[in-house]
């Protein structure tokens, strides 16, 4: 189970992340969970005073507490954040009790997505969590809800309800954005065959948010994307070429952050973001060693990964990276390097920050990319530069021995660059 303090301070992170000032945090302990309201109403008393600038003061017990009469006062507070998932009767009850916005988990992590998406892809997927989310939020909260109106055929015929009419616009619109994505999907699935005539593996980085995913893409790449000390600073996947220690070429993809209790409409929306995971040939989990909550993070990434299918993949293609080493105390991190020499699975201690052991994580990358080449044994004219050149460009040469008749190389291709070579040296017909 987490820790309460520390998933407060990740409540508090994502709520400054929208650039909310936060006038209060606390944890709250719900003995039963109300229907209603979530909490008891006793507790919806006293916070009910914090919001309205009251000082916090103890309340009586829930039986005794008295019901508040007369005009509410305007709040001090404009939105209340309650990290805990919220039905729409409770949200309703809870804003008409306090006076003001009440925004749970789920709403919370869509206005971070919706306020940083960029890219087309990225805002589509944004709005199709939303209306999907939305569209669960429709309760007949206020009056203008429950009033009938007619209107013209595509308002909503005599009879329909405001909220009948809201929830068939947004359905209708859903339909429009799920369109839309299957369209995006088949695009990328364009750009990845074309990446697969190249041929170049791809690497792509998963991990929980603020991890340092984006900072390890900055160092292995030397691009210059978004890398900030914040709860999902990269929502859009980026895309860079670099080069590994035998020279060959490869594509680092970075992708959205994970969290903890991740709305599954934000996983279902973002699946077309997140195939690029599931097409990687490797996969690096980012993972802060320096948090105290690290294995809890973990089991929340591999969770995410299992929704999208990729049981197998962790076991095969999943490297861990324990980024942020700089962050250890020296016994820590004399514990981690213990822990390194015991492991079973493939994994890598680092900082991303200052690039120590980014290194070792490039030759562990091209020792993994190297076990799907096939070793080959060519002979080439010493006059035929022109083949010595691609297979020096396209492959990897681990051996040459040059005579008189011929140069001799073991060289490591992959099955397509091994086809195009082989039609290069086919005799042309007559």
């Amino acid at each position: 189970m987490r820790d309460p303090a520390a998933r407060l301070a990740e409540a508090v992170g994502l709520a400054e992340a929208i650039e909310l000032a936060v006038a209060h945090a606390e944890v709250v302990n719900v003995g039963q969970i109300r229907p209603a309201t979530l909490f008891g109403s006793g507790t919806v008393e006293r916070l009910g005073r914090l919001v309205a600038g009251a000082p916090a003061e103890e309340v009586p017990d829930e039986a005794e507490t008295p019901r508040r009469a007369g005009k509410k006062k305007a709040p001090e507070v404009q939105v209340v954040v309650v990290d805990a998932p919220l039905t729409p009767v409770q949200q309703r009850n809870l804003e008409r009790a306090w006076n003001c916005k009440v925004v749970d988990r789920t709403g919370l992590i869509l206005e971070i997505f919706g306020a940083r998406a960029r890219t087309r892809e990225g805002r589509l997927q944004v709005e199709l969590a939303a209306l999907t989310y939305q569209r669960s939020r429709l309760v007949r909260s206020w009056t203008h809800l429950e009033r009938q109106r007619g209107g013209f055929g595509f308002l909503g015929g005599p009879g329909e309800t405001q909220i009948e009419t809201d929830r068939r616009l947004i359905g209708d619109r859903i339909i429009r954005l799920k369109r839309e994505i299957e369209s995006v999907k088949r695009t990328r699935q364009l750009h990845r065959r074309a990446r697969r005539r190249v041929p170049y593996p791809v690497v792509a980085l998963v991990g929980y948010t603020n991890a340092g995913k984006s900072t390890l893409f900055n160092q292995l790449t030397k691009a210059d994307v978004v890398a900030r000390d914040q709860l999902f600073a990269t929502l859009d996947p980026t895309m860079r070429g670099f080069a590994l220690p035998s020279g060959r070429m490869a594509i680092l993809s970075d992708t959205v952050g994970f969290i903890s209790d991740l709305p599954h409409e934000l996983v279902t929306a973002f699946h077309a973001t997140l195939e690029e995971v599931c097409e990687a040939d490797l996969i690096l989990h980012v993972r802060d060693v320096a948090h105290p909550e690290s294995e809890a993070q973990k089991q929340d990434v591999l969770a995410v990964l299992r929704e999208l299918g990729l049981e197998a993949a962790i076991e095969r293609i999943l490297i861990e990276v324990l980024n942020k080493t700089d962050l250890l105390a020296p016994e820590n991190r004399e514990a981690l390097v213990n822990r390194l020499a015991r492991a079973n699975a493939p994994m890598v201690a680092l900082s991303a920050i200052t690039g120590e052991g980014c290194g070792l994580l490039l030759a562990l990358l091209d020792d993994r990319l190297s076990t799907r080449l096939a070793l080959l044994e060519i002979a080439v004219a010493p006059e035929d530069g022109a083949a010595l050149a691609w297979l020096y460009k396209h492959g990897e040469v681990v051996e040459r021995h040059d005579s008189e008749s011929a140069i001799r190389l073991k060289v490591r291709l992959d099955s397509a660059d091994a086809a195009r070579f082989a039609r290069r040296r086919a005799p042309r017909p007559s």
